[in-house]
């Protein structure tokens, strides 16, 4: 019986979506499903919802759940993780602070001052699960879902021998809609992307071995696809090849979209795949749902349809391939660069295709970015390793100087108003940044 342990299983949607998927796989008939979280109620609400699916899949799964994090893991075979630290009333400060500042921020949770801080408040966390992990399970498969992706998954891959995996949605999600917009069957879609998390571009893009870039620069002329992602259209044209994330994030990653208001409602007001009009759209959502979920997961489980269709999330074909029936499965995987991208520093976390089978993980070859996209992407890696080094090292300075030099930030600020703000946001966070030597710059 393989034991696969959900640690956040409170993030509800994921965790239902997740579980579903592993229960398309005969091979996990009889497997342990361990739920864990440390909010007693949203767990009780899980455990109620995976039993559903769990009872209309037709499976033999075996439903647990408990607040004991060491008693979840002993014994895993594969960990996911889906946690958020501090909560939404933590997190709001990171968008807000900025904003102060003139630092107009969409989303928040990859990189720059926001990601930075959200990764610092995590980060000792998941490094406590890590070394539980390694006591109770050393051998299991983590799979982390746990933004910043790439901030965390180097701070994690820097410190233990576990196998520690990033996962995102954003490249095969980018490549369905492509493939939509192409008129191309998305298995007939075939690519390769490369770069690091939210920050990947598709390198090729092939169907029957058809050149898909010259079909997808007129695709993109067509208002309905225009007028859905403005920012990566904008960056698709001017950069030569298509990148991964949302035009929404996007807009946060670079100085040329979010730095005035005429630029604001250019690009980033309308079709963004946000609220339109809406500044932080994701924090205004979030903030509501905390109203909302406990009706709406209640509604489902009385009334709902259950789901039985696999999704598109990768962690049940990686166990399948790993654990199941050995199918192999290539996705992109977030992991320390170790020569898979040439021209990004070594060590920095990169996006990029690997394979899964019955012997584990594997990186399919190396990969060398375009000149000017590794001009974009290796800054982006550089300050998420200064990011990494300010968390093990607990060196407040290293923070200021990976937002010092973050591009949205940089194109709005004075070096004097970004210490400003570090320090603000520094001592905001004070109560989750004990690890720290000092939280004075």
């Amino acid at each position: 019986m393989r034991k696969f342990v959900f640690i956040g299983a409170g993030s509800l949607d994921f965790t239902r979506d997740l579980v579903r998927d592993l229960m398309t796989f005969p091979a996990f008939d009889e497997c342990e499903l361990m739920l864990m979280d440390i909010d007693e109620k949203r767990l009780s609400y899980a455990e109620r919802g995976i039993k559903r699916i769990v009872e209309a899949s037709g499976r033999h799964a075996v439903v647990k759940a408990t607040t004991d994090r060491r008693e979840a893991l002993r014994g895993a075979d594969g960990v996911l993780i889906t946690v958020l630290q501090g909560g939404v009333e933590v997190w709001r400060h990171d968008i807000e602070i900025p904003m102060k500042y003139g630092v107009d921020i969409c989303v928040g949770d990859t990189r720059g001052p926001s990601g930075i801080f959200r990764f610092l408040r995590t980060a000792p966390v998941l490094l406590g699960m890590i070394r539980d992990i390694e006591e109770l399970c050393p051998n299991a498969v983590v799979l982390n879902y746990t933004n910043p992706m790439a901030m965390l998954v180097s701070y994690l891959q820097a410190q233990t021998t576990v196998s520690v995996t990033g996962l995102c949605h954003s490249v095969q999600g980018t490549a369905e809609m492509l493939a939509g917009w192409l008129n191309v069957a998305p298995e007939k879609l075939d690519y390769t992307c490369a770069g690091i998390n939210h920050q990947a571009f598709y390198l090729s893009l092939t169907s029957d071995g058809e050149d898909m870039y010259p079909k997808l620069n007129e695709a993109v002329k067509r208002s309905e696809v225009a007028n859905e992602e403005p920012v990566r259209i904008e960056m698709f044209k001017y950069l030569k090849f298509f990148p991964t994330e949302s035009s929404g994030h996007n807009s946060e990653y670079n100085p040329w979209f979010r730095k005035r208001p005429d630029l604001i409602e250019k690009y980033c007001t309308h079709g963004t795949g946000w609220n339109p009009g809406e500044h932080a759209y994701i924090l205004k959502e979030y903030l509501e749902r905390e109203n909302t979920w406990e009706a709406e997961y209640t509604d489902w489980l009385e009334r709902g349809e259950v789901e039985l269709e696999r999704g598109d999330e990768y962690a049940s074909r990686i166990f399948n391939a790993i654990y199941g029936d050995h199918t192999p499965f290539k996705f992109n995987a977030n992991l320390r660069n170790r020569g898979y991208i040439t021209n990004i520093d070594e060590g920095a976390c990169v996006e990029v295709p690997v394979e899964a089978d019955k012997n584990g993980i594997r990186v399919l070859g190396s990969h060398t970015l375009p000149q000017h996209l590794s001009a974009l992407v290796a800054n982006s890696a550089k300050l998420e390793e200064l990011a990494v080094r300010a968390a093990i090292e607990g060196d407040p300075e290293k923070v200021f100087q990976a937002i010092l030099f973050d591009p949205l930030t940089a194109s709005v600020c004075s070096m004097e108003e970004i210490h400003r703000m570090v320090q603000e946001m520094l001592d905001r966070n004070a109560p989750y940044l004990r690890y720290f030597k000092s939280l004075k710059i």
